[in-house]
């Protein structure tokens, strides 16, 4: 960025190496009636998640209980094999 030191002050701004992002492409049509086709298909199921609770609140207290009380095994070398093998790792 450049200032001029003249009584009304101007910026001058150089392009940057590389330039700016191209935008992103916009998705390719899909042939006509299957928005329809799939939103047809797919309301019934989006219905059913929607009413779905983001999470069972009751069982998550249930297994926090029952781990507190040793009455759930919990391996925790098995799982962080699984999260490391989740995640993209080899172990397994």
């Amino acid at each position: 960025m450049k200032i001029s030191s003249s009584s009304t002050p101007s910026v001058s701004i150089a392009p940057q190496v590389g330039g700016a992002a191209a935008p992103a492409a916009a998705p390719a049509a899909a042939p006509a009636g299957t928005d329809a086709l799939e939103s047809a298909v797919l309301q019934p199921a989006q219905k059913a998640l929607g009413a779905l609770p983001d999470f069972d609140a009751a069982r998550v207290a249930e297994l926090r209980d029952a781990l507190s009380k040793g009455e759930l095994p919990f391996d925790a070398g098995r799982l962080a094999g699984l999260i490391q093998r989740f995640h993209g790792g080899t172990r397994g």
